[in-house]
């Protein structure tokens, strides 16, 4: 369904000044207060040894889908909690349907849920509210 995409880039490969190397990063979430709670705990750049960030906000899991099959995302990150499409359940199909996949970080409210995001088989996890010391450091860890 999707075409092959290159594993995360890092700065150590990047390109020239002119053609400098970013983290694309999915934020699927239908609520807009989700997706700008993500984008504000990571900010531009999460850590010195990894690329620059750079934002796809999406509401619908079309969308999603549409980026996937387009190659055009590095990391997603799945709102568990999303309408009328969760995370999850988006996460196990992305999982099924799309080699290589990108690390898939869902979004959870009930630490009770844990076990529903390892059924999907995301590779982490982080809560909702976003937490803006934990999601960077989950997502260092992830890509690291």
């Amino acid at each position: 369904m999707s075409r092959p995409r290159s594993s995360v880039p890092t700065r150590s490969g990047a390109g020239t000044a002119a053609d400098p190397v970013t983290l694309r990063v999915l934020v699927y979430s239908s609520d807009p207060g989700t997706r700008r709670q993500v984008l504000g705990a990571l900010g531009a750049q999460l850590h010195p040894d990894l690329p620059d960030l750079e934002f796809i906000e999406v509401a619908t899991a079309p969308m999603v889908q549409r980026h996937l099959d387009e190659g055009t995302v590095d990391l997603a990150i799945l709102d568990g909690e999303a309408a009328p499409t969760g995370g999850m359940g988006l996460a196990k199909q992305i999982r099924d349907e799309y080699e290589p996949c990108p690390p898939l970080l869902v979004l959870i409210a009930r630490r009770t849920d844990r076990w529903l995001a390892d059924w999907s088989r995301a590779d982490a996890t982080a809560a909702l509210p976003v937490d803006p010391l934990e999601l960077p450091r989950t997502i260092v860890d992830l890509l690291r």
